[in-house]
C-alpha cells in the first residue's frame, strides 16, 4: 500500500478515534447537562483533541522527535478553527434543514475532518523535514 494512502487512512482511523470521544462527550452534554449544542461541541471537541494529537503525534504521522511544543501550538490553532466550525456548522445545518442535532453534527464532522484537519495536520502540523 503506497506510503500518502496508508498515512491517510491511519489519519482517519485517528480522526474515527478521536472523534467518537468528541462525539460520545457532545451528547452526554446536551442530553443529561442540557448544554446548548455549540457549547458540548466546545467541551467536547477540546477532550477528543488532545487524544486525536496523540494518536496522530506517535502513530500517523509518528513525529515524535519534532519537540512537542512546537506541534502543539500548530494543532491548537488547528483545533480552535475546526471547533469553531462545527460549533457554529452544526446548529446552524440544524437549522436550515431541520435534522437532528446529531445527524447534522456527523454531516458538518465529515466535511471539516477531511476537508480542514486532515490537510493542515499533514502539511503544516506534522509536516516532517520542515522547519517548524
Amino acid at each position: 500500500m503506497a506510503q500518502g494512502v496508508k498515512q491517510f487512512l491511519k489519519a482517519q482511523a485517528s480522526a474515527f478515534i478521536g472523534g467518537m470521544v468528541d462525539y460520545a462527550i457532545m451528547i452526554c452534554a446536551v442530553e443529561m447537562f442540557s448544554s446548548p449544542v455549540s457549547t458540548a461541541i466546545v467541551i467536547s471537541g477540546s477532550l477528543g483533541a488532545v487524544v486525536n494529537f496523540s494518536i496522530n503525534r506517535y502513530w500517523t504521522f509518528k513525529d515524535d522527535n519534532t519537540a512537542v511544543g512546537d506541534q502543539l501550538w500548530k494543532f491548537i490553532i488547528v483545533v480552535v478553527g475546526s471547533i469553531l466550525l462545527k460549533s457554529q456548522g452544526t446548529p446552524f445545518l440544524t437549522k436550515i434543514t431541520d435534522i437532528d442535532y446529531r445527524i447534522t453534527r456527523l454531516m458538518v464532522e465529515l466535511v471539516v475532518s477531511l476537508g480542514f484537519n486532515f490537510t493542515l495536520q499533514k502539511f503544516w502540523v506534522f509536516r516532517k523535514g520542515a522547519n517548524h
